[in-house]
């Protein structure tokens, strides 16, 4: 199937997102803008369900915890 595939490597981008966040690249880098472009869209709905907690944003933890979940059904 091949969306098993695109799961997992979806998650490598939002674990790359994680990654780079603790970099602190500026927004201008190439890289940073492309993670961002193709996180933000998944991430947004869920920062504003789940704000930070003592300033860690778990939003990354839920989404690759919902895709694994996703994956697992289509197994």
């Amino acid at each position: 199937m091949l969306l098993l595939p695109i799961i997992d490597l979806y998650s490598l981008v939002v674990f790359a997102a994680v990654v780079l966040s603790w970099l602190q690249l500026p927004a201008s880098n190439p890289v940073a803008r492309i993670v961002d472009t193709l996180t933000d869209p998944a991430l947004k709905p869920i920062r504003r369900a789940l704000p930070p907690v003592s300033g860690i944003d778990f939003s990354p933890m839920v989404l690759l915890l919902g895709l694994q979940i996703l994956k697992g059904l289509l197994v």
